[in-house]
């Protein structure tokens, strides 16, 4: 059976990301297997700002595909280089573009993005 390698992404605050942190920790240190990735935005703009349809584009492109690098990126997404480094400057900030050397890799299958409708 495959199983999806998957990255979670939401709205919270530093208390609820210290929470998940000690929980898996605990499950850790008991023995648990904790194989889980998590990426939290302290608010829901910022998180829709990293989102952004062009960036979700540069996600699947790499994950697909990879790339060498910034500049190969650009020219197979057709975009000016200026604005795909600062679109990976970006996802690479926020733990969604992970750089190996020059090389860039996206290696989550899916993004599971969560917005809690009772928090402020």
């Amino acid at each position: 059976m495959s199983t999806t390698n998957k990255v979670q992404v939401s709205v919270g605050s530093l208390a609820e990301m210290g929470k998940r942190f000690a929980g898996a920790w605990n499950r850790a240190a008991s023995g648990e297997a904790v194989d889980e990735t998590h990426v939290t935005f302290l608010d829901v703009r910022t998180m829709l700002d990293t989102l952004s349809p062009r960036r979700l584009e540069l996600l699947r492109y790499v994950r697909q595909r990879g790339a060498g690098n910034v500049r190969e990126l650009a020219q197979a997404l057709n975009r000016d280089y200026k604005n795909v480094h600062q679109d990976v400057a970006t996802l690479e900030a926020a733990g969604l573009l992970l750089r190996e050397g020059r090389k860039l890799t996206a290696p989550w299958d899916e993004l599971q993005a969560n917005v809690s409708l009772m928090a402020a």
